[in-house]
């Protein structure tokens, strides 16, 4: 069984998407369906010079989004078909998207209004994230247990854990990860601290946004990341679509529940190859491509 990946945000790249549109023009026309849907070029952003436009949080979940459809179109037309699909974090939004669940237009409104409202609960600079490489789990939740304003945002493989919380705690909590044995402590360049307990008022706006948005069922199985399982109820993947936002990315989870029921090669599409190289570490048999 095959299942395709689809990346979230920090991968996104000034000029990413260029060899997808060299190869198939065509996909411009995705282009102009941002702008007529948010008001939003993205295209501009995307091939501009200003970085730090592209990562604010809405920017980057649109663009990482348009350019990793139009990636999953492609594929589409070589021939590579998914049998499940999962996406870490706003590439859970990208996977809805090749599952059939909503359309490129609602997913195009939906994830940029979910960037804003994330990037907008937490007052800049009051809060953040760091991923914690080369600490056993076990090590980082002892540590995490004395401060509860810190806890654990990404399970990304057995080598990355990513940690999110209240900036005071987080920095403090950092440097006793650091004594307590981590290889590498490396503050993440967000904006906040999210999939954590203080973006509850991003996931409740998230939710009054998307209240009337249908969700169809999948056509295929959908792996995630607030269970960790296969769901193919509509009602059940809008609830965890949304609880995400304040929930744990429990990635290694994800890819243990694939490979439990057949899955023997993970496609990741998106603009870099973060997932492969996650996947790789929690299992070293399942076949890989990055496309």
């Amino acid at each position: 069984m095959r299942c395709f990946v689809f990346t979230g945000q920090g991968s996104q790249y000034l000029g990413m998407g260029k060899d997808i549109l060299e190869k198939k023009p065509e996909y411009e026309l995705y282009f102009d369906k941002v702008k007529n849907k948010i008001g939003v070029d993205i295209k501009s952003i995307i091939f501009g010079t200003d970085e730090k436009e592209l990562t604010l949080t809405q920017n980057a979940q649109v663009a990482i989004l348009t350019i990793s459809y139009m990636k999953y179109l492609n594929a589409l037309e070589e021939g590579l078909i998914p049998d499940v699909v999962a996406g870490h974090s706003l590439g859970e939004w990208t996977a809805l998207l090749a599952a059939d669940v909503i359309n490129f237009e609602e997913a195009v409104e939906a994830v940029y209004y979910r960037g804003l409202y994330m990037s907008e609960a937490f007052e800049p600079g009051k809060g953040g994230m760091a991923a914690v490489i080369g600490m056993d789990l076990n090590d980082i939740e002892k540590v995490l247990a004395n401060y509860p304003n810190v806890q654990i945002a990404n399970y990304n493989s057995p080598s990355q854990i990513v940690i999110s919380g209240e900036m005071e705690e987080l920095l403090i909590s950092m440097e006793k990860l650091k004594e307590g044995g981590a290889r590498k402590v490396v503050p993440l360049n967000v904006s906040g601290p999210f999939h954590s307990k203080f973006l509850k008022d991003a996931e409740e706006r998230l939710r009054r946004k998307i209240e009337h948005l249908e969700f169809k069922k999948p056509r295929v199985p959908i792996v995630q990341n607030v269970t960790a399982k296969f769901e193919t109820d509509p009602v059940i993947i809008k609830e965890n679509v949304i609880k995400q936002i304040t929930s744990p990315v429990r990635w290694i989870e994800c890819v243990e529940e694939c490979v439990k029921n057949d899955v023997d090669e993970f496609v990741e599409i998106g603009p870099t190859n973060v997932l492969t190289k996650f996947i790789k570490q929690i299992n070293k048999t399942v076949k890989l491509l990055n496309i």
